[in-house]
Formats: structure tokens, sequence, C-alpha cells
């Protein structure tokens, strides 16, 4: 039986680990070729390991066990010609481009008088400036093949406010903002665009000691497990996060054809914590 995303390509951004791995192996399983890049690299404002070339190296090893075939760059999003010129690579080798999943993220924590010069500039280059480069350098390609998907990555941060993270609602906010206009201006073409907004997923980027800091700052050494209480009370199912799959299958399903006619949608994948603030 045919995937519901057979014989397409999908262009996915930060795919060496977490939400975007998961993002690729999903997508491979159900018939897509792959366009990956991650930075695989350290931005000094981030207070947790990023991702490495071995773990770029791991996804393409992952998407390749499928019998897919994967181009993976190490690029930048903040650098508009090395995305501009991975995805051209790209859809040189491949021949079309359908689906574009602008995923690349960052996080950090600070009240927002507290927030550092390069934090504020880190974060609003790579969240919201990075989408934008990303669909900048994509829509000539969605055009030629005569239509497609824009996914974009915002947050539950970017539907209501949350405290230590100005930077990232104001980007988070931003992308949403940035998906109405790509909606709108590209509907004539054929092309969709939405934004994904997930709660605390569990990646990386909530397991690790800053995060654990930020929730239980009355524990000298918290722990996950620590998190795992208040991350629940943030949410109105009895849960403290999702799994990345999770976003991974909304993902799926507006690049497949069942989703032809969304459009401009907000999606939250968040159990319920929307309705909670």
């Amino acid at each position: 039986m045919p995937g519901r995303v057979e014989g397409k390509v999908a262009f996915i951004t930060g795919a060496a680990r977490g939400q975007g791995r998961s993002h690729a192996i999903r997508l491979a399983q159900e018939g897509a070729d792959i366009i990956a890049i991650d930075i695989a690299a350290q931005i000094d404002t981030v207070p947790y390991p990023m991702a490495t070339p071995e773990d770029l190296a791991e996804t393409v090893r992952q998407v390749q066990s499928l019998g897919r075939t994967i181009v993976a760059t190490r690029a930048d999003v903040r650098d508009y010609d090395a995305v501009k010129a991975a995805v051209d690579d790209g859809v040189a080798q491949f021949g079309r481009l359908d689906i574009v999943v602008s995923n690349a993220g960052i996080a950090s924590y600070a009240p927002i008088d507290q927030i550092s010069e390069a934090s504020w500039k880190d974060m609003i280059d790579v969240q919201l400036n990075g989408m934008w480069h990303v669909a900048k350098a994509s829509i000539p390609h969605l055009r030629s093949t005569g239509g497609g998907s824009i996914i974009l990555t915002s947050s539950d941060a970017g539907l209501y406010a949350i405290p230590n993270g100005g930077h990232y609602n104001s980007a988070k906010h931003g992308v949403a903002g940035l998906m109405k206009t790509l909606a709108l201006e590209l509907a004539p073409d054929n092309i969709r665009a939405n934004t994904l907004h997930p709660c605390m997923v569990d990646t990386p980027m909530i397991d690790n000691e800053a995060i654990f800091r930020l929730f239980r700052p009355d524990l000298e050494n918290p722990t996950k497990e620590d998190l795992t209480v208040p991350a629940m009370g943030l949410n109105a199912l009895p849960i403290p996060w999702v799994e990345a799959v999770d976003i991974s299958n909304a993902v799926l399903w507006l690049a497949s054809d069942e989703a032809r006619y969304v459009t401009g949608a907000e999606l939250p994948i968040d159990a319920g914590s929307n309705l909670k603030n």
C-alpha cells in the first residue's frame, strides 16, 4: 500500500535529533525522501548541549534504514545563503520539493529585563528569521512542483504568554504571523501554510538541567522526575509532556492530501495547555 506522502520530497530543518529527526523518520515511513539540515553545533547562548554531526549522521542512518533517500547538510538557518544552497542542492538531486517542515529552534530562559542582548538576538534569528529564510528559499521550488505544504513549528508559547521566555514568546508569536501571511500570499499557487503549537515535548530541549532548575529552583539538584509534577500542572490532560512522534503525526497529516484544504491554521498538540492559559 502506498504511503501517505509517497513520491514526495520533504525539506526538514533541525533534523539532527528531537522533533526534526522524528519528522524525518515519520515522513520517510510514509514514502517521502528527505532534504535535511541542522547546525549540528553549539550556540553560546543556549544553556544545554545542542545537536552534533554524529546526531545528524544518525538521522541519515535511520531514514536510509527505511529504504528512503536523504540528503543531509550542516547549515545554520540564520544564514540564508546556506539554507538556499542546501535546499537547491537537494531539489537538484530529487527533482522536486513538496513539503517544508521548518522546525529548527532553541530555548533559553530569563526574566525579560535580564535577557542578554546576545540571547535575544540569537532567539529571534533562529526562531523567526530562520523560519523566513527557510520559506523564502523553498517557495520557488514549491511553485515549480505546482504546490505543497509549509509547516512551521511554533509553540504553545505562540498562543499565550509564558514567564521567563519573553524572547521565545515574541519569536513564536511572530512565527504564527509569518505563517498567516504565507498562507494568504501563496494560496493562489496551491501552497498551504500552517503552524504547529506543541506543549512540552520529550526531547533534549526539555531534558536538561537548565529547565529542571527553572521549574524546580527549590531543589539543589533537580532531575527530570522533579519536573514531572509542575509540567503536568500546565496541561489539561494528566500528562507532563507529549512525545516527538505526536508532533510528527500532525506534520504527516498537514503534509498529506488529507489536509489538502487546510491552510492558515494554528494547530495545537498541547494536551490542552491552551485551555488553562
